[in-house]
């Protein structure tokens, strides 16, 4: 489905944005499709080292105290 460019600038739709349709009893409408935010999230947070393995390592040393 092509989207008239005056139709794409005044409701902000761009390249390759998703959409749906909505079929509203004899009106479609055309919405944008909400963006996933963990997708969008994904690599976000810089990596580093694994929590998991940093309390296992704490919790050895405390035994190791005792």
């Amino acid at each position: 489905v092509v989207i008239p460019k005056k139709l794409r600038a005044r409701y902000g739709f761009k390249k390759g944005d998703r959409v749906q349709f909505i079929d509203y009893g004899g009106v479609l409408a055309i919405v944008p499709k909400a963006k996933d935010p963990i997708y969008k999230s994904h690599g976000m947070l810089k990596g580093g080292r694994s929590l998991t393995k940093a309390l296992l390592e704490a919790r050895r040393e405390d035994l190791a105290r005792e």
